[in-house]
């Protein structure tokens, strides 16, 4: 009624029937309507699942004190009834059979697929309905329910006094629902969100996608390593410092790149340094634009013996890497000084310098090699990492549903088998 407590007469606009407004069944009819304005599928609508044409003719409401669910019926006249069940946004397709599935210890067995056990024992109650049944439905009907789950489907048996039933339901897709009936089911699931007990992981299948993926990287990853991060046309210099002595600098060139962008490589090795230290810096300066690129290494190298032996440390060899230069004609600027750890030799004032230093000890021979190109590890690293974050996180998020899925689980706590079931393709 549109407008209640004016209305007289209610005129049926399919059949012309004559209601009294304030005879019951007008309130019967209202609260019909109301209950058919909130559901996601109003009775009477079709639509096609599974190759058949299916109208839903009964809605009813249900909970076992803990989770709620709707279970909408579907009539075919030829394919008989089906039941469509929504719940924490998902929906299946439920069919009852007519055989028994056969049980092997607290599994069932049925067309030589298992279920394991997942719910036992829980009172479902029927709490609204609504529409056409072939049975004396009533709100606070109730029957012992026991489920038992394999990704995808699930196997329910409901039993009062009178019967047993049982019903094989399967999981539909979002593109199914939403073709059959324009209903749009939630999206992926996500933490914080309950997965119903038959629920596959959205994630289990897409780690077991993605590994092909991530192999082709890899080798994608190798092989650009290999091409591009290679060095080639080396060119040899050195020069000599005296430890503790100034300062020494020399320019070496040309070093022609012609193409834009090149990563360079220096490798400075100084074999003779012993007891002592030298401080290496190297500049690749554009002739042309006297734009500077600059880099720094130290070479060391301690050793001696205590009351646990012989020790030594520090690297006689550097490595520097200078990422990106412009194309054109450089000169290798190289600035080296060496010092000396410890108290052999003589030391004498140098008054050119204003500082001491010592006298007696053999020069250090500084030999650079150039070449063109580099290779960063850290780049092919965080290259490896960005390949395996995907995986991973699917892994977490796997790891989380099936928390979440199993945490509802009857009994004992899940153990490897429900695991290792969570992760079967359904």
């Amino acid at each position: 009624m549109r407008a209640a407590g004016y209305t007289v007469t209610l005129a049926c606009e399919y059949c012309g029937t004559l209601i009294d407004a304030t005879h019951a069944d007008a309130r019967i009819i209202t609260r019909y309507h109301e209950v058919q304005a909130s559901l996601a599928i109003p009775l009477g609508t079709r639509g096609t699942l599974r190759g058949v044409e299916w109208e839903a003719i009964g809605w009813l409401q249900r909970s076992d004190g803990w989770a709620a669910w709707e279970e909408y019926l579907l009539f075919n006249p030829y394919a008989g009834y089906r039941w469509l069940i929504a719940q924490n946004g998902q929906w299946s397709l439920g069919e009852m059979l007519t055989a028994t599935p056969q049980r092997d210890g607290g599994d069932m067995i049925l067309g030589g697929r298992r279920f394991a056990a997942f719910y036992s024992g829980n009172t479902a109650r029927v709490t609204r309905v609504v529409g056409e049944f072939y049975w004396r439905v009533k709100v606070g009907e109730e029957v012992r329910a026991s489920d038992y789950v394999r990704p995808g489907y699930m196997l329910s048996l409901e039993q009062d006094e009178r019967e047993k039933n049982w019903t094989i339901s399967e999981l539909l897709t979002a593109r199914e629902i939403r073709s059959a009936f324009d209903v749009a089911p939630l999206p992926v699931w996500l933490p914080g969100m309950t997965p119903l007990a038959h629920q596959p992981s959205p994630y289990a299948r897409r780690i077991k996608g993605w590994w092909p993926i991530a192999a082709l990287a890899f080798v994608a990853l190798m092989v650009l390593a290999g091409l591009f991060g290679r060095t080639m046309q080396p060119q040899g210099f050195s020069l000599t410092v005296t430890p503790d002595g100034p300062a020494v600098s020399q320019t070496f060139g040309p070093i022609v790149l012609p193409l834009g962008r090149q990563a360079m490589t220096v490798d400075a090795l100084t074999p003779a340094i012993e007891q002592g230290w030298v401080d290496i810096d190297i500049s690749f300066v554009d002739r042309k634009t006297q734009d500077s690129y600059d880099a720094y290494a130290i070479n060391e190298q301690y050793s001696g013996q205590d009351s646990d032996g012989y020790w030594s440390e520090g690297s006689r060899s550097q490595t520097l890497k200078v990422a990106s230069l412009p194309a054109g004609t450089y000169d290798l600027v190289v600035e080296a000084q060496a010092h000396h750890w410890g108290s052999s030799g003589s030391w004498a004032y140098d008054a050119a310098s204003g500082t001491y230093r010592t006298e007696g000890l053999p020069p250090v021979e500084l030999s650079l090699t150039v070449a063109r190109g580099a290779r960063f590890a850290s780049n092919f690293w965080l290259a490896v990492f960005m390949i395996l974050v995907p995986p991973l996180l699917m892994l977490v998020l796997h790891i989380l549903f099936e928390n979440a899925r199993l945490a509802q689980k009857d009994g004992a706590a899940a153990d490897a088998d429900d695991w290792l079931q969570g992760m079967q393709t359904p």
